[in-house]
């Protein structure tokens, strides 16, 4: 494919980059000049891993890798051997400040109040934290919610690649997100182009207004409004990686050009632990149990979340495994017979190894319930989980219950359902060995190889 840069988007003259065509099954894509190239990133844990195992690929290639991201994250990076430069804002970790979790994964306000109050306001700053750890760089990676990384490659010229982590971000009136607010209506958009369309274009108007600041600095740098942030305004004109499954998202007409689905790029170590060995013996002494885990981020607002996850295992008399996350998520009670709880261990060592999960929807365990290979049940609280969820149930692996009908009786019924129906299982199964071999973080750094080197020859 041939990528034109127009004089709007960059500040240089304008270029034509050939990337892709390059890129054929079995190529050998190793190169003799290392890199320096910067992954930046802002969110949870799914926002930061896929980074972290691209960056170890590119590293293991050769490449000088950075992670630009929040500071509370920089002793988890800096412990994979990759280098690391802080970005401001510098927000306090979860278990520091629960109440800013709790704000952001309200379902009515949480998306106004991330970008609006956490994202927007602090633009100015980001930016210049990055132009520092890219100083030279010769590619910048970035990310969806990353702004001032895309102002920053549009003002310098840096070349750059964007990248997005679930379908929901890519906003197609050919395979429409599912709203938070109103899942419902995601079956009226998917039977029509032009209410699709128009819902796109209410909440472009609606979330203009949140990112105002953004365009603001724009003008102070000397640069176009140009389009809107979230929407068309987060693409680089080369190259954008859907850091993804095409299980979950296939490439539809209206996509970005030039997007690639390389798979997801797994990485799902907390500071290297490896499986317990109390719950190595727990899995080992009996059936294969049922796993309820809320991620990263919602195992902060779990509320009764795991009080009904073990009355229904129990009522069922299936053995099963919480992962609380926090430790104001341990049940104050003994625990049932055949049910335990541990703060956390590594999903690519546990959710194999279970009878089905039950999860947020996260698009981090999304992925890893997808590579295991296992039936979910998915709870979804906000931003693209009800989409993720919505995806998983389509393929015919997954059922959805939505937070407010999360009680005993639902979940009984629900995980009945898609315990008792094989179908759920061996279609699970399917997928799994697909998602295993696509290898997301592999493709990813082929892709960004490719790019790296043509730009170096031809611009």
């Amino acid at each position: 494919m041939v990528i034109m840069a127009s004089m709007t988007e960059i500040n240089q003259p304008v270029k034509s980059i050939a990337v892709g065509d390059e890129t054929k099954e079995g190529d050998n894509l190793s190169y003799t000049q290392s890199r320096k190239i910067v992954l930046t990133t802002f969110g949870s844990f799914g926002d930061l891993h896929p980074y972290i195992a691209v960056g170890l690929e590119l590293k293991a290639r050769g490449h000088h890798v950075i992670i630009a991201t929040t500071p509370v994250y920089r002793e988890k990076v800096e412990a994979t051997g990759l280098g690391f430069h802080p970005v401001r804002p510098d927000f306090p970790s979860p278990d520091e400040d629960t109440e800013l979790v709790e704000k952001v994964m309200k379902l009515k306000d949480g998306a106004q109040f991330l970008f609006k109050e956490l994202i927007a306001p602090h633009v100015r700053e980001a930016y210049e934290d990055l132009q520092e750890a890219t100083r030279d760089a010769d590619l910048l990676v970035t990310h969806v919610i990353t702004y001032s990384a895309h102002i920053l490659a549009q003002k310098t010229g840096i070349p750059w690649i964007s990248t997005v982590l679930a379908p929901a971000t890519i906003f197609s009136v050919y395979d429409p997100m599912v709203p938070p607010q109103t899942p419902g209506l995601v079956k009226v958009l998917g039977h029509s182009k032009l209410l699709s369309r128009a819902f796109i274009s209410v909440v472009k108007k609606v979330t203009g207004r949140w990112v105002e600041p953004i365009y603001k600095f724009r003008e102070e740098l000397g640069l176009p409004r140009g389009r809107h942030p979230i929407f068309e305004g987060q693409y680089s004109p080369y190259l954008n990686l859907a850091l993804f499954s095409k299980y979950l998202g296939e490439p539809q007409p209206d996509w970005p050009p030039h997007t690639k689905v390389t798979g997801f790029p797994f990485y799902d170590k907390k500071d290297e632990k490896s499986i317990s060995p109390e719950l190595e013996k727990f899995l080992d002494d009996g059936p294969a149990p049922i796993v309820f885990t809320l991620g990263s981020s919602a195992v902060y607002v779990a509320d009764d979340f795991y009080k009904v996850s073990i009355e229904a295992a129990r009522q069922l008399k299936r053995r099963a495994v919480l992962l609380i996350g926090n430790e104001r998520n341990r049940p104050k009670e003994s625990l049932p017979e055949g049910i335990v709880a541990f703060d956390y261990a590594p999903y690519g060592q546990i959710l194999p190894r279970a009878a089905a999960i039950v999860h947020q929807g996260g698009v981090g365990t999304t992925g890893q319930g997808l590579r295991a290979g296992v039936p979910t049940l998915v709870i979804p609280f906000n931003h693209d989980q009800p989409d993720n969820a919505y995806r998983l149930a389509r393929l015919g692996i997954s059922r959805t219950l939505s937070r407010k009908k999360y009680i005993v009786p639902n979940v009984i019924k629900e995980l009945d359902s898609l315990l008792s129906n094989k179908s759920y299982a061996l279609k699970a199964a399917d997928i799994g060995r697909q998602v295993r071999s696509e290898n997301g973080a592999s493709k990813a750094a082929d892709e960004i190889e490719v790019f790296v080197k043509v730009v170096n020859a031809k611009v």
